[in-house]
């Protein structure tokens, strides 16, 4: 397997020399300056290219973006898309001028991935990614006191979300409604609470049934121009996978990734595997869902989740969590193999460690959330050390 890392450009604070330390190669990056719906010119791409390899001594090199966005217009499937469309295809041909073949994106209404808590306290003063699902009923309930927005909570729950919103202080839920702002890297919107009221209603009650078909349509604009340039879209599932805020996910579970693939049957409609966020959903099976879509996996986000009762989650070790790590690796190496023994000479999957603890140094070093160097390190040093055993005992092909 490839193994890459994210990197959110110039302003990260985990640098491309740091990147060439940690053993990855393939650098994961967008740009993240480029307003949504804009097109990303050759000239841009290259720009990053260029600042990518620069110094040639560490062996750095960009074939797979994330994410090229997906304008919230096309989402909500309202107006004259065409033009977006259009510049969406103009961005994958100058992508594939450029010899990058892999793009991930997502199709989450407003929100990117969603955390309450970016500093979750761990053994020994690191911390980690947490979402409490009562905190986030609090937001939603008494904070933005969305029409509605109790139905189906539990009693327990909504209990414990009235009695946090009641105890908090003006500065807790300013830090909660930042924390869930967070999941938006670079240059996105953050909203407060009157603007993620407004941005909410522009959806209305939107139906998940609409927003598949929104999603459909996006792709019978972009694959074929996706597949006559070469280029691999693989769309990463919601994070988490449930609704929320009232608005309806369509990528969060196995029945979810079938009718997506399904809506153009193509290579180049294929999945971004993330074991964090489809692990967070109860029903989600990683290793079922990595073998059942093995042959159109492009890309691994390769993380763990521990569950519980209520539904909320947090971010576990590598090898820690509910999902079984070892088998999905297995089945990406075999999958590797598959692809190599037919004749494939891009047979290898790029996969890269995805959210990290904040350990020693990583600790205040104002890195993104998510994204500390040594707990995301120490992540992909447990990965190989998984693949190689692997490849070892199975002979397998890294």
């Amino acid at each position: 397997m490839e193994e890459t890392w994210r990197w959110f450009g110039p302003d990260d604070r985990v640098t491309l020399p740091h990147i060439r330390q940690t053993g990855a190669r393939g650098i994961v990056t967008a740009l993240h300056q480029i307003p949504y719906g804009v097109v990303w010119s050759e000239e841009e791409i290259r720009a990053r290219q260029a600042m990518i390899t620069a110094d040639t001594s560490l062996g750095l090199y960009w074939r797979v973006v994330e994410s090229l966005p997906v304008h919230e217009a096309i989402r909500r499937g309202k107006g004259d898309l065409e033009p977006l469309f259009e510049n969406y295809r103009i961005s994958l041909r100058n992508l594939a001028a450029c010899g990058i073949s892999t793009v991930c994106y997502n199709f989450m209404p407003v929100l990117d991935w969603t955390r309450t808590e970016l500093a979750h306290p761990l053994p020994g003063g690191a911390t980690s990614l947490r979402f409490n699902y009562h905190e986030y009923v609090a937001l939603d309930v008494f904070m933005l006191q969305r029409k509605g927005a109790e139905e189906g909570v539990p009693e327990e729950v909504l209990a414990r979300a009235k009695a946090w919103h009641d105890a908090a202080s003006e500065s807790d839920k300013a830090k909660l409604l930042a924390n869930v702002m967070a999941g938006l890297p670079g240059a996105y919107d953050r909203y407060d609470i009157p603007g993620l009221r407004a941005v909410l209603a522009s959806y209305g009650e939107t139906p998940p049934e609409a927003l598949r078909e929104n999603l459909a349509r996006f792709l019978r604009a972009v694959i074929p121009v996706a597949e006559e340039v070469g280029v691999r879209m693989c769309i990463h599932p919601d994070d988490p996978p449930r609704p929320l805020f009232g608005l309806p996910r369509v990528v969060s579970n196995e029945e979810d990734i079938t009718a997506i693939l399904a809506m153009v049957d193509s290579p180049s409609n294929g999945l971004t595997l993330c074991t964090g966020s489809l692990g967070a959903g109860p029903g989600n099976d990683l290793p079922r869902i990595a073998r059942r879509f093995a042959d159109r996996i492009w890309f691994a986000h390769l993380r763990n989740v521990a569950k519980e009762p209520d539904g909320s989650f947090m971010e576990a070790e590598h090898l820690g969590g509910d999902t079984d790590m070892v088998a999905v690796v297995q089945i990406l190496l075999e999958e590797q193999q598959r692809r190599r023994q037919a004749g494939s000479t891009e047979w290898r999957i790029p996969f890269r460690p995805d959210h990290g603890h904040e350990i020693a140094d990583d600790i205040g070093r104002g890195t993104f959330p998510g994204y500390p160097l040594i707990g995301r390190l120490r992540g992909l040093a447990e990965i190989r050390g998984v693949m190689r055993a692997l490849a070892q005992v199975k002979g397998l092909p890294l």
